[in-house]
Protein backbone atom coordinates (compact mmCIF):
# COMPACT_ATOMS: atom_id res chain seq x y z
CA UNK A 1 0.00 0.00 0.00
CA UNK A 2 2.90 2.34 0.78
CA UNK A 3 4.30 1.71 -2.69
CA UNK A 4 0.89 2.38 -4.17
CA UNK A 5 0.72 5.76 -2.45
CA UNK A 6 4.21 6.67 -3.65
CA UNK A 7 3.32 5.65 -7.20
CA UNK A 8 0.15 7.72 -7.06
CA UNK A 9 2.00 10.81 -5.85
CA UNK A 10 4.65 10.35 -8.54
CA UNK A 11 2.03 10.07 -11.25
CA UNK A 12 0.27 13.19 -9.95
CA UNK A 13 3.58 15.05 -10.08
CA UNK A 14 4.06 13.89 -13.65
CA UNK A 15 0.68 15.27 -14.64
CA UNK A 16 1.42 18.58 -12.92
CA UNK A 17 4.64 18.86 -14.89
CA UNK A 18 2.69 18.83 -18.15
CA UNK A 19 2.13 22.57 -17.91
CA UNK A 20 5.43 23.40 -19.61
CA UNK A 21 5.22 20.74 -22.34
CA UNK A 22 4.16 20.95 -25.96
CA UNK A 23 0.73 19.57 -26.92
CA UNK A 24 2.16 16.28 -28.15
CA UNK A 25 4.35 15.84 -25.07
CA UNK A 26 1.43 16.71 -22.80
CA UNK A 27 -0.84 14.05 -24.31
CA UNK A 28 1.88 11.44 -23.99
CA UNK A 29 2.83 12.37 -20.44
CA UNK A 30 -0.80 12.50 -19.32
CA UNK A 31 -1.40 9.05 -20.71
CA UNK A 32 1.68 7.77 -18.95
CA UNK A 33 0.49 9.22 -15.65
CA UNK A 34 -2.97 7.72 -15.93
CA UNK A 35 -1.44 4.40 -16.95
CA UNK A 36 0.87 4.47 -13.97
CA UNK A 37 -2.04 5.01 -11.59
CA UNK A 38 -4.05 2.20 -13.13
CA UNK A 39 -1.07 -0.14 -13.24
CA UNK A 40 -0.16 0.52 -9.63
CA UNK A 41 -3.70 -0.15 -8.44
CA UNK A 42 -3.95 -3.32 -10.49
CA UNK A 43 -0.60 -4.56 -9.19
CA UNK A 44 -1.74 -4.04 -5.60
CA UNK A 45 -5.13 -5.69 -6.15
CA UNK A 46 -3.74 -8.88 -7.67
CA UNK A 47 -1.13 -9.18 -4.96
CA UNK A 48 1.83 -8.13 -7.07
CA UNK A 49 4.08 -5.12 -6.78
CA UNK A 50 2.32 -1.80 -7.10
CA UNK A 51 5.56 -0.24 -8.34
CA UNK A 52 5.90 -2.84 -11.07
CA UNK A 53 2.28 -2.32 -12.05
CA UNK A 54 2.89 1.41 -12.30
CA UNK A 55 5.75 0.89 -14.73
CA UNK A 56 3.67 -1.43 -16.91
CA UNK A 57 0.72 0.93 -16.77
CA UNK A 58 2.86 3.91 -17.73
CA UNK A 59 4.12 2.08 -20.80
CA UNK A 60 0.61 1.28 -21.95
CA UNK A 61 -0.75 4.68 -20.98
CA UNK A 62 1.96 6.56 -22.88
CA UNK A 63 -0.15 6.11 -25.96
CA UNK A 64 -2.55 8.64 -24.47
CA UNK A 65 -6.28 8.62 -25.14
CA UNK A 66 -5.97 7.81 -28.84
CA UNK A 67 -5.87 4.52 -30.71
CA UNK A 68 -4.03 3.68 -33.93
CA UNK A 69 -6.67 1.78 -35.84
CA UNK A 70 -6.60 0.23 -39.31
CA UNK A 71 -8.52 3.28 -40.46
CA UNK A 72 -5.79 5.60 -39.13
CA UNK A 73 -3.09 3.53 -40.82
CA UNK A 74 -5.07 3.61 -44.08
CA UNK A 75 -5.47 7.38 -43.82
CA UNK A 76 -1.77 7.80 -43.16
CA UNK A 77 -0.81 5.80 -46.25
CA UNK A 78 -3.35 7.61 -48.40
CA UNK A 79 -2.05 11.01 -47.28
CA UNK A 80 1.55 9.94 -47.83
CA UNK A 81 0.64 8.96 -51.37
CA UNK A 82 -1.35 12.17 -51.95
CA UNK A 83 1.47 14.41 -50.71
CA UNK A 84 4.43 12.60 -52.24
CA UNK A 85 6.93 15.09 -53.63
CA UNK A 86 5.16 18.12 -52.12
CA UNK A 87 7.33 18.56 -49.04
CA UNK A 88 4.46 17.66 -46.68
CA UNK A 89 5.55 15.29 -43.90
CA UNK A 90 2.96 12.69 -42.81
CA UNK A 91 3.85 10.83 -39.62
CA UNK A 92 2.45 8.96 -36.61
CA UNK A 93 3.22 10.70 -33.33
CA UNK A 94 4.24 8.98 -30.10
CA UNK A 95 0.69 9.36 -28.74
CA UNK A 96 -0.99 7.82 -31.82
CA UNK A 97 -1.93 10.95 -33.68
CA UNK A 98 -1.61 11.38 -37.42
CA UNK A 99 0.44 14.51 -38.08
CA UNK A 100 0.65 16.54 -41.28
CA UNK A 101 3.46 19.10 -41.34
CA UNK A 102 2.72 21.43 -44.23
CA UNK A 103 5.34 23.96 -45.39
CA UNK A 104 4.32 27.46 -46.38
CA UNK A 105 5.54 27.22 -49.97
CA UNK A 106 2.48 25.13 -50.88
CA UNK A 107 -0.02 26.27 -48.26
CA UNK A 108 -0.09 30.08 -48.05
CA UNK A 109 1.48 33.03 -49.81
CA UNK A 110 3.69 35.31 -47.73
CA UNK A 111 1.64 37.40 -45.33
CA UNK A 112 -1.66 35.89 -46.46
CA UNK A 113 -4.16 33.39 -45.04
CA UNK A 114 -6.02 32.29 -48.18
CA UNK A 115 -5.28 28.69 -49.20
CA UNK A 116 -3.21 28.19 -52.35
CA UNK A 117 -4.41 25.84 -55.13
CA UNK A 118 -1.78 23.14 -54.47
CA UNK A 119 -2.88 22.99 -50.84
CA UNK A 120 -6.54 22.55 -51.77
CA UNK A 121 -5.90 19.21 -53.47
CA UNK A 122 -4.25 17.89 -50.29
CA UNK A 123 -7.06 19.15 -48.07
CA UNK A 124 -9.68 17.64 -50.37
CA UNK A 125 -8.12 14.20 -49.89
CA UNK A 126 -7.75 14.81 -46.17
CA UNK A 127 -11.41 15.78 -45.83
CA UNK A 128 -12.45 12.51 -47.50
CA UNK A 129 -10.79 10.56 -44.67
CA UNK A 130 -12.16 12.76 -41.90
CA UNK A 131 -15.78 12.46 -43.06
CA UNK A 132 -15.61 8.73 -42.33
CA UNK A 133 -13.99 9.24 -38.90
CA UNK A 134 -16.74 10.18 -36.43
CA UNK A 135 -14.42 9.63 -33.44
CA UNK A 136 -11.62 11.83 -34.73
CA UNK A 137 -10.33 14.94 -32.97
CA UNK A 138 -8.49 17.41 -35.21
CA UNK A 139 -6.10 20.17 -34.17
CA UNK A 140 -4.75 22.73 -36.63
CA UNK A 141 -1.83 24.91 -35.55
CA UNK A 142 -0.45 27.81 -37.55
CA UNK A 143 3.16 29.02 -37.28
CA UNK A 144 5.19 31.89 -38.73
CA UNK A 145 8.86 32.80 -38.87
CA UNK A 146 10.27 35.63 -36.75
CA UNK A 147 10.02 38.25 -39.48
CA UNK A 148 7.68 40.98 -38.27
CA UNK A 149 6.18 41.58 -34.85
CA UNK A 150 3.92 39.46 -32.68
CA UNK A 151 1.14 41.91 -33.50
CA UNK A 152 1.33 40.68 -37.09
CA UNK A 153 2.48 37.07 -36.69
CA UNK A 154 0.14 35.92 -33.92
CA UNK A 155 -3.15 36.76 -35.68
CA UNK A 156 -1.75 35.64 -39.06
CA UNK A 157 -0.90 32.18 -37.73
CA UNK A 158 -4.40 31.84 -36.25
CA UNK A 159 -6.04 33.07 -39.44
CA UNK A 160 -4.18 30.42 -41.43
CA UNK A 161 -5.31 27.65 -39.08
CA UNK A 162 -8.87 28.97 -39.23
CA UNK A 163 -8.78 29.03 -43.04
CA UNK A 164 -7.87 25.33 -43.04
CA UNK A 165 -10.71 24.49 -40.63
CA UNK A 166 -13.22 26.45 -42.71
CA UNK A 167 -12.06 24.75 -45.89
CA UNK A 168 -12.50 21.31 -44.32
CA UNK A 169 -15.90 22.28 -42.89
CA UNK A 170 -17.06 23.37 -46.36
CA UNK A 171 -16.26 19.82 -47.49
CA UNK A 172 -18.35 18.09 -44.87
CA UNK A 173 -15.97 17.79 -41.91
CA UNK A 174 -17.62 18.44 -38.55
CA UNK A 175 -16.10 21.78 -37.45
CA UNK A 176 -17.08 21.06 -33.83
CA UNK A 177 -14.33 18.41 -33.74
CA UNK A 178 -11.67 20.76 -35.11
CA UNK A 179 -9.66 23.01 -32.81
CA UNK A 180 -7.47 25.80 -34.14
CA UNK A 181 -4.64 27.82 -32.63
CA UNK A 182 -1.89 30.15 -33.78
CA UNK A 183 1.56 30.11 -32.23
CA UNK A 184 3.07 32.98 -34.22
CA UNK A 185 6.87 32.67 -34.25
CA UNK A 186 7.13 31.18 -30.76
CA UNK A 187 7.68 27.51 -31.70
CA UNK A 188 10.39 27.45 -34.39
CA UNK A 189 11.72 24.14 -35.66
CA UNK A 190 14.74 25.72 -37.36
CA UNK A 191 16.92 28.80 -37.04
CA UNK A 192 15.33 32.07 -38.09
CA UNK A 193 18.79 33.38 -39.03
CA UNK A 194 18.64 31.89 -42.54
CA UNK A 195 16.10 32.01 -45.35
CA UNK A 196 15.93 28.20 -45.35
CA UNK A 197 15.27 28.08 -41.62
CA UNK A 198 12.55 30.72 -41.83
CA UNK A 199 10.88 28.72 -44.61
CA UNK A 200 10.77 25.66 -42.33
CA UNK A 201 9.22 27.71 -39.53
CA UNK A 202 6.41 29.06 -41.73
CA UNK A 203 4.12 26.05 -41.58
CA UNK A 204 0.79 24.56 -40.61
CA UNK A 205 0.56 21.44 -38.48
CA UNK A 206 -2.53 19.23 -38.49
CA UNK A 207 -3.03 16.53 -35.86
CA UNK A 208 -5.72 13.84 -35.99
CA UNK A 209 -6.42 11.56 -33.04
CA UNK A 210 -9.00 8.77 -33.07
CA UNK A 211 -10.81 8.18 -29.78
CA UNK A 212 -11.91 4.71 -28.71
CA UNK A 213 -15.53 4.23 -29.72
CA UNK A 214 -18.06 3.80 -26.97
Amino acid sequence: MRTLIISTVAAAALLTGCANMSDTQRHTATGAGVGALGGAALGAIVGGSAGTGAVIGAGAGALGGYIWSQHMEKQKREMQAATQGTGVAVTQTADNQLKLDIPSDISFATGRADIQPNFRAILNRFADGLRTSPNADVRIIGHTDSTGSDAINNPLSLERATSVRNYLADRGVNAAHVQVSGRGSHEPIASNDTAEGRAHNRRVEIYVGERQAG
